[in-house]
């Protein structure tokens, strides 16, 4: 089986052009804020001056791409002309001498079913025939979205957010309590007999109390309460004792209270300040997903086009190993005539040394298998197993149209780490209106009133309670405090200040640091793409070298000299370097645009991933966030697991 070139159905754009221009960097940060969480209730009063601030750190960054908006085109044209070599010996150099035509070369050779490299691969660490799976690319990146651990891990994080927020909002819900007791005593004490005598009373008293009430927590940081509270009174004293009357007596109480903070701790935005770092714990727990979704799919592509760069390394290493072994025989051959002791070492030396090449190339191709499926974590394909993956998709040259400024706009806009700065400063402004607040002196209301009843009966105390139509009992009172010098208080406010300023730094830093990441891979995509070509050109134009030295000994005596024989090993060596370099300029374009997409935040969009947060509420008892993947496609490790089971 060899590699073919892939579909671009679901895994490349040919452009990468948007429909954002310069002009709308305001409009792009308001969405942004919105979209992130600084839209928070909380007034802040140098909000706009924020927003002016981060803005302006944007355009400093586009400044110089605004200049030049228009898009820029890599072709993908190759002109051989220049090396002037007719048409005949170009079809012969692609066949011959280049890993594509390697690599039909071994499939010739190998028997049907068995994939090209079947025969280099050598025994797994078991000392077992290494069993061979092809996979397309795009089979690797949906098991890596469904399967990859740190996907799962992050998975959670959503989830339990979405509990601490509730949690957070329950502050804020009514709670139910309710008492009772009941008391039984008897209880000795002195008491006056007749004629002044001294004798003692006995005193035995039933009493029963029981409440129930509702109270709740206001989000103008006070607390309202209100109860009803039931006492029964039954005393049973000795003869000498005098017994209430009446007796049995019940008490009715209904109490209605609150507590008011008027300056420290008042206010909904205040003490509604856990909430709204809460959701936004949340969000920063979705875009941190993303981003680590966004790092899998981008890490699993590249290591794919690893893989497929060690593939063609084995085959390349594999063919100058053939080659010079050929060459090794003719300079032995020629002890007889000119070949000296030195010459012949030389050669052994070379054949060995690319017998060690190819050693190494074979254990890097094994290495890049587990790297991949590390990231997949396919069940079928564990990295304990001795599979070797093998690619099925090769790598492309594409032509791409870009622009400088869409990059950068579509970074800025896309990527999840904005989102994570923007929330902190949303956090940072947050605390630091909190801790404003906690400046103040603590100053508190308190009021309470009381509607009382009293009689023999329980309906007689409510009754009682009725018929009184007015508030038997209240209360009504103030309380202050203020720690001298308020240290505290404007200790917390100065580094709540400080922290705030601190994340617009930090804001700043992200974008200057997603500019960075988007020139550095648009840098790579066009030197490689350049690369290609001289690359191309390099190895064809050793391919001549190395074809024309070939015919010339056929043709001629002189080319079994050792000294031709010994230019015809250069040659080889330098042919086999061009084809590795011509292979990795290629990997290197493609990881380039990976590269590049993860910049821009578009990693998802370009594969055809739909992005969906986990819910708490979706998990049924007993099931965990693991259970909701994506189901991969069937891999050849799956369908031969199925026909063993089967």
């Amino acid at each position: 089986m060899a590699m073919n070139p892939r579909n671009r159905h679901a895994l490349r754009t040919t452009a990468f052009r948007t429909s954002i221009h310069a002009g709308s960097i305001g409009a792009i940060l308001a969405g942004t804020l919105a979209a992130g969480g600084c839209s928070s209730p909380i007034q802040r009063q140098s909000e706009k001056e924020l927003q002016q601030a981060m803005i302006r750190a944007i355009e400093v960054e586009i400044e110089h791409a605004k200049q030049n908006p228009q898009s820029r085109n890599l072709g993908t044209t190759l002109d051989l002309s220049k090396l002037e070599i007719r048409d005949d010996h170009l079809e012969q150099i692609e066949r011959e001498f280049s890993a594509s035509g390697y690599i039909e070369q071994l499939r010739a050779q190998s028997p049907e079913g068995d994939d090209p490299i079947s025969s280099l691969v050598g025994d797994d660490l078991m000392g077992q025939p290494t069993r061979l799976i092809g996979l397309t690319l795009e089979q690797s990146i949906q098991t890596a979205v469904a399967n990859n651990l740190s996907v799962e891990v992050a998975s959670f994080a959503p989830a339990i957010s979405q509990s601490t927020l509730t949690q957070a909002e329950a502050q804020f819900d009514w709670l139910f309590s309710a008492s009772a007791q009941y008391q039984d005593s008897i209880i000795p004490q002195a008491g006056s007999g007749f004629g002044g005598s001294t004798t003692f009373v006995r005193n035995a008293s039933q009493s029963a109390d029981g409440s129930i009430g509702v109270s709740r927590q206001l989000t103008t940081g006070g607390t309202v309460s209100i109860s009803n509270d039931i006492n029964y009174t039954n005393v049973d004293s000795s003869f000498f004792g005098t017994p209430p009357v009446p007796n049995p007596a019940n008490a009715s109480n209904i109490t209605l209270g609150i507590t008011q903070p008027l300056l420290r701790g008042f206010g909904r935005d205040t003490n509604m300040a856990q909430i709204y770092l809460a959701r936004n714990a949340e969000r920063t727990s979705v875009a941190s997903l993303k981003s680590t979704l966004i790092d899998a799919a981008s890490e699993t592509e590249k290591a794919y086009w690893t893989l497929v760069l060690r593939y063609k390394e084995l085959v390349i290493r594999s063919k100058l190993l053939e080659r010079g072994i050929k060459v090794r025989d003719d300079i032995k051959a020629r002890r007889v005539q000119d070949a000296r002791q030195a010459q012949v070492a030389d050669a052994v030396a070379r054949v060995e040394r690319r017998r060690s090449d190819l050693l190494v190339a074979r254990t890097n191709l094994r290495n890049a298998s587990d790297r991949l499926k590390q990231l997949m974590n396919d069940p079928n394909l564990a990295v304990g197993s001795e599979a070797l993956i093998v690619p099925r998709d090769d790598a492309m040259r594409e032509a791409v149209s870009y622009s400088l400024l869409d990059a950068i706009t579509n970074g800025v806009t896309n990527r999840p780490e904005m989102d994570i700065a923007l929330l902190s400063i949303d956090d940072a402004t947050i605390r630091q209106q909190v801790a404003k607040n906690q400046r103040l002196p603590k100053l508190e209301l308190q009021a309470q009133a009381r509607l009382l009843g009293f009689g023999d009966s329980v309906g007689d105390a409510y009754n009682d309670g009725d018929a009184t139509r007015f508030i038997d009992d209240w209360l009504l009172g103030l309380s202050f405090e203020q720690p001298i010098g308020n240290r505290i208080g404007e200790a917390e406010y100065r580094k709540a200040r400080l922290q705030r300023m601190q994340s617009v730094v930090a804001y700043r830093q992200t974008a200057q640091g997603i500019v960075l990441d988007i020139k550095i891979a648009l840098n790579a995509m066009v030197t490689n793409n350049a690369l290609i070509e001289q690359s191309t050109l390099s190895r064809v134009a050793q391919g001549e070298a190395l074809r024309a030295l070939i015919v010339e000994k056929e043709l001629t005596n002189a080319g079994y000299s050792v000294e031709r024989l010994n230019l015809e090993l250069n040659q080889q060596e330098a042919l086999a370097n061009a084809e590795i370099a011509e292979a990795a300029s290629l990997i290197n374009y493609n990881t380039a645009i990976v590269d590049l997409h993860k910049a821009m935040g578009t990693t998802l969009d370009r594969s055809r991933i739909d992005f969906v947060v986990p819910d708490a509420n979706q998990l049924a008892p007993g099931e965990s966030a693991l259970d909701y993947k994506v189901e991969p496609i069937e891999t050849e490790a799956a369908q031969e697991s199925d026909a063993s089971d089967d």
